[in-house]
């Protein structure tokens, strides 16, 4: 009998737990920017401690921020990281890498961005704020701005409509980056 309801707790408590990942695979951005600076160098996105948790968070009507679930494929900050690096790149056609620099030349600037709202809305928005930083090597002047972005889900609050409208949002902060910071 003991093993029994054992074995009921146990596959009651696996059918709850969600073991289901959700990767983000933007489309490549469109737009093209031209700058200066051939090597950008991208530090690692600092992310609000739910943002860099493993599991997708919603922040519910009366503030609440609450796990939906499912899991990111990947670590937050490395992922958000690696995909403005290569939006970045394909946007300004320069050589952008996450630090630390691969290659045997310095980058020519340094760019490093700081979340303050990085997760969906019960009502149907993901919204990314925060500021940047562009830090040149030599020449050119710093640049700090901040960024607000809020982007509708296109399914309602589901991992799939988060895990898109993520990606739409890291490729609009490229954009703005591309268009106000790296000129």
């Amino acid at each position: 009998m003991r093993l029994l309801l054992a074995l009921l707790i146990g596959f009651t408590l696996a059918a709850c737990s969600s073991d289901q990942r959700y990767g983000v695979s933007p489309p490549l951005p469109d737009q093209r920017v031209s700058t200066g600076y051939r090597g950008i160098e991208i530090v690692p996105v600092s992310l609000p401690a739910y943002g860099s948790d493993q599991e997708i968070s919603v922040r519910k009507a009366d503030g609440a921020i609450t796990p939906l679930g499912p899991l990111w494929a990947d670590d937050p900050e490395r992922a958000v990281t690696l995909q403005l690096a290569r939006d970045l790149g394909t946007i300004t056609g320069s050589i952008a890498a996450p630090a630390p620099w691969p290659f045997r030349s310095l980058p020519d600037a340094r760019v490093d961005v700081r979340v303050e709202d990085f997760l969906a809305t019960d009502d149907g928005v993901f919204l990314l704020s925060g500021q940047y930083f562009v830090a040149p090597e030599t020449g050119g002047r710093d640049r700090a701005r901040r960024f607000s972005f809020s982007v509708p889900l296109a399914d309602p609050v589901t991992p799939g409509g988060i895990v898109a409208a993520r990606g739409t949002a890291i490729t609009r902060l490229a954009t703005e980056i591309a268009q106000n910071g790296l000129r």
